[in-house]
């Protein structure tokens, strides 16, 4: 477990960046906006799914990404949030930065 600020000023322009990119709220989009934040960042943690992607629930959006095959691994954290509150959330990567058919 780490503890450490929630957002770098760097990784919270990244998602708001991909965002922009990938705009709408239905399911697809929110998964295509989770796959690219772990593609281009390395990982995203719940709080930053919530806050800078517009993603009210992540964890329903990366069950759907892992019943599509995709193996994603949750690394719980804690972290401190703007408002100096500390947090255990989850924290989500790609294994091996890859996509796996279902088995």
């Amino acid at each position: 477990m780490t503890k450490e600020k929630a957002t770098s000023p760097e990784k919270k322009a990244a998602l708001e960046a991909i965002t922009q990119e990938f705009k709408g709220t239905d399911c697809e989009t929110q998964r295509t906006r989770l796959m690219q934040a772990m593609q281009r960042l390395g990982n995203v943690t719940t709080y930053e799914a919530r806050r800078y992607l517009d993603i009210y629930f992540p964890p329903a959006r990366i069950k759907e990404l892992r019943d599509m095959g995709e193996r994603i691994k949750t690394i719980w954290v804690h972290v401190i949030t703007e408002a100096g509150a500390r947090h255990h959330i989850g924290m989500y990567l790609l294994e091996s930065g890859a996509h796996h058919d279902a088995a």
